[in-house]
């Protein structure tokens, strides 16, 4: 049997106590698990009217359970161990948590970055069963990956229909072309949106064919509906939720830090979900992922953060009397999963904005594909070279850069347009994450310097998560994005174009977005990566120890 606790002190407990007995009085928790899609208002019922069979999912997704067991039985008995998921967003954060948490290994390659597909598809081809999801069918980062293991499938004399899994909505444009193909194909529920997923086949099936026991994350997940369900002052998804999008005046930063949890990566995960449910309208909640108690945003929390503690499911300490503002949250991976979903259903009703819609993203992918067909890697000159890394400013036609033509100088510009009391810091790095790991930690030295909340995203994996909250939610960001010419770049196959011109066309759609909004955006090219990643990092590094 799972439980789960939610505690809260200073502002996020008074969110708690001012807000709770009204949802519960408007049955909010009772009508969410009865799908009533009126809870967000009349602009978000037609959307929400689809989105809504998540809650049903720890019953309704018992069947998949026998079907990839057999599944994976099949793959075993041929040797097949090494499994490889293809997919964006919700279709890979999710599964990459749950085999982390259970210590079995998966391979997630969301990313367009030509070294890093180029890495996962020679890894252990010849014992590779590959996982394609796209909900839409039409992605075209996983449309992209798909064609890569194809093509190494069959140079290898492989059949790729041996080997390849599709998980998709049905009558999608990916699940007709792979039943025509003779792939195995796995639909998922088509009323569920991609970062609602967790429990549908787009989480279980790559988690499951890894060795993921899959029946008892639905299991910790179903021990915890009734109680989610319930109209109730416990109810943990009202109180979180409300300590979410409840503070007044709102706390817009949430700070995730795991406190002993025993849950690999769930802040990752619980970043896409908040962020791209609730940053739009010009609000929503920002999820900032830190490293632990020594991060400045956790040690000295600013005046508009909640933390958000995650603790050991049997965890009994409650938060500090004095924390300004503070939630614990604990509990098994699989009633956690569920408890997220319905906390952020929860802030959206409060902020009065729809959770289930992702309006910016929409407009990054039509502008990184309006790039790709005028032909990636045009761009604007920069407007300074500094070593090996070329210089350009974006948003209000990029006159804050003022005279500054060194990476040090147009940090500092990009930096002085940054709100003192609401700002945040995001840097967005379109490189490998894994070679490139270490830059990562400029994070905590922007951190320092600023004083201000600062997240680290992988592109194009972050778009599918804060680069909603960046577009559509309050105007108080500054943007840091890093590009690197390939070491060598990747053929798409059947496309005229490569993985490093969609990368490419995909950072600049994303900075053009931006930059159409009114955000600053500094973009960094690094010319020769290794020289230019070691100037950039100690650029970053020394400021971080101003």
């Amino acid at each position: 049997m799972s439980s789960l606790s939610v505690s809260a002190s200073g502002a996020a407990a008074d969110a708690i106590g001012r807000h709770v007995p009204a949802l519960v009085d408007d049955s909010v928790a009772s009508r969410l698990f009865a799908k009533d899609a009126t809870l967000w208002g009349p602009d978000a019922e037609s959307e929400s009217r689809i989105r809504l069979s998540w809650v049903g999912l720890p019953h309704s997704s018992r069947p998949l359970v026998g079907e990839i067991a057999a599944l994976r039985d099949s793959f075993v008995e041929q040797g097949l161990t090494h499994v490889v998921l293809c997919g964006m967003g919700g279709s890979s954060l999710a599964p990459e948590v749950i085999c982390a948490t259970a210590g079995q290994p998966l391979v997630v390659l969301d990313s367009s970055e030509p070294d890093y597909v180029r890495r996962a598809i020679e890894d252990d081809l010849a014992h590779t069963v590959v996982v394609v999801s796209s909900k839409s069918g039409s992605t075209v980062e996983t449309d992209s990956q798909r064609r890569a293991y194809e093509q190494a499938f069959s140079d290898a004399g492989i059949d790729p229909a041996t080997r390849i899994v599709v998980v998709t909505d049905p009558g999608s444009p990916l699940d007709e072309e792979s039943r025509a193909k003779g792939y195995r194909v796995v639909n998922a529920d088509p009323e569920v949106g991609g970062r609602y997923s967790a429990l549908t086949a787009f989480g279980l099936v790559p988690s499951g064919l890894a060795g993921v026991d899959v029946e008892a994350l639905l299991d910790e997940a179903e021990s915890v509906a009734d109680v989610l369900a319930a109209d109730d002052d416990a109810n943990p998804g009202l109180r979180l939720g409300a300590a979410m999008g409840g503070t007044s005046p709102l706390r817009d930063k949430l700070v995730l830090v795991d406190d002993g949890s025993g849950i690999v990566g769930f802040a990752d995960w619980a970043e896409q979900l908040i962020a791209e449910s609730t940053g739009k309208n010009g609000t929503g909640v920002l999820p900032v992922v830190t490293g632990g108690d020594d991060d400045p945003e956790v040690a000295a929390p600013a005046a508009d953060v909640t933390v958000a503690r995650l603790v050991a499911a049997d965890s009994e300490a409650e938060p500090a009397g004095d924390a300004a503002s503070e939630v614990r949250v604990g509990g098994a991976l699989g009633a956690q999963l569920l408890l997220w979903e319905v906390a952020t259903a929860v802030a959206g009703r409060l902020l009065g904005i729809n959770p289930f819609d992702q309006p910016d993203v929409e407009s990054a992918k039509k502008a990184a594909r309006a790039l790709l067909d005028q032909g990636a890697g045009a761009s604007t000159d920069p407007a300074a070279v500094d070593g090996s890394i070329e210089i350009r400013a974006l948003g209000s036609s990029g006159e804050w850069l003022g005279d500054a033509t060194t990476v040090p100088a147009a940090l500092d510009a990009l930096l002085a347009q940054l709100d003192p009391e609401h700002g945040y810091v995001a840097v967005m790095a379109y490189l490998d994450r894994l070679a490139d790991a270490d830059l990562a930690q400029s994070r905590v030295a922007l951190a320092r310097r600023t004083g201000r909340p600062t997240t680290f995203g992988w592109g194009p994996r972050f778009l599918h998560s804060t680069g909603q909250f960046h577009k559509g939610g309050p105007a108080v960001g500054v943007y840091l994005q890093v590009t690197t010419a390939p070491k060598e770049d990747l053929a798409v196959p059947g496309r005229e174009f490569t993985f490093g011109d969609f990368i490419a066309s995909q950072a600049g759609g994303d900075a053009a977005v931006l930059a159409d909004h009114g955000r600053p955006v500094l973009q960094l090219h690094l010319t020769d990566h290794d020289a230019g990643l070691a100037q950039l990092r100690e650029a970053l590094q020394a400021g971080g120890r101003a």
